[in-house]
């Protein structure tokens, strides 16, 4: 069968348009979780909006994000990284209203995120309210250090603890709609020893990337192609499906494929407005404390 983006749109129009009625958003937050995040944006998965997300000035210059969003203070010559997760929280909550305009719309959202003390370990809570209370559905891949980082492990370790108490993410986790899998970077060693410390980026996005490919993207295209192909004529339809299924005994199902996702049975347009290549500071009204 042929993947969504080989289909002429124009036999969707006026249903689903992937991308527009159906967003695909990575968020990749923090220095670590920004490495994974280049990976993953230089696979150009189809329908893939991607955002980077850290208190770095630096993330201006990771061109492969659709969006990179600095936080930082009002202070433009403080403006850099903070030195403890509190920091960075603190910052994070004060831009919380600019989160949710990120994620405002999207469907399906991935986030991304390094823990170990730093940027990723301050801002995932706050990323994670917004992005609960605007995603269908979400999945989250936080990366703990190595063992040999010891203090930064133990504080991934509390940091994962802590996102048991962020309500939004609790509940859409209970409704099944919410997943957190722990990358753990001393377990990915052990299975492959040899493994360059520079390709251990790689190796998890393509942990997740293939989770995107076939959780999100995979699904969502087969079901719109059976939709599309249960609304034409029997006749007509029955004409586009594969050699191999059109030589079996069987028919069509007499009505359309059950969503995925039951929250999908009627989804609402986004306004289908493209995504432009941005970058912009998102200042606190005050700095953080110290």
């Amino acid at each position: 069968m042929p993947r969504a983006d080989e289909v002429d749109v124009g036999l969707w129009e006026p249903h689903v348009r992937l991308g527009h009625d159906v967003r695909f958003l990575l968020a990749a937050v923090g220095g670590g979780g920004v490495r994974i995040g280049r990976e993953i944006a230089r696979r150009h998965l189809r329908h893939l909006e991607t955002v980077a997300i850290n208190c770095d000035p630096r993330v201006a210059e990771a061109e492969e994000f659709d969006r990179r969003i600095c936080l930082g203070s009002d202070d433009g010559n403080s403006l850099g990284v903070p030195a403890t997760a509190a920091a960075a929280g603190q910052l994070a909550r004060a831009a919380e209203p600019a989160l949710d305009r990120i994620f405002e719309g999207a469907t399906f959202v991935t986030v991304v995120a390094s823990l170990g003390g730093g940027s990723g370990t301050g801002i995932l809570p706050a990323v994670l309210e917004s992005a609960s209370r605007s995603a269908e559905v979400l999945s989250v891949f936080v990366v703990k250090p190595f063992a040999v980082e010891a203090e930064r492990r133990a504080v991934a370790d509390r940091a994962i603890g802590g996102l048991h108490f962020l309500d939004a993410f609790v509940e859409k986790h209970q409704r099944h709609q919410a997943t957190l899998t722990v990358l753990d970077n001393e377990e990915l060693v052990r299975r492959d020893p040899r493994l360059p410390l520079h390709r251990v980026p790689a190796k998890w996005a393509e942990r997740v990337a293939g989770h995107i490919e076939s959780s999100m993207l995979g699904p969502v295209e087969a079901l719109l192609d059976a939709q599309r192909l249960a609304q034409l004529p029997y006749e007509d339809a029955y004409s586009r499906l594969p050699p191999s299924s059109s030589s079996t005994m069987g028919s069509l199902p007499p009505e359309p494929l059950s969503p995925l996702y039951p929250q999908m049975s009627a989804p609402g347009g986004t306004g289908g407005a493209d995504v432009e290549l941005t970058f912009e500071v998102i200042a606190s009204p005050r700095g953080p404390e110290a």
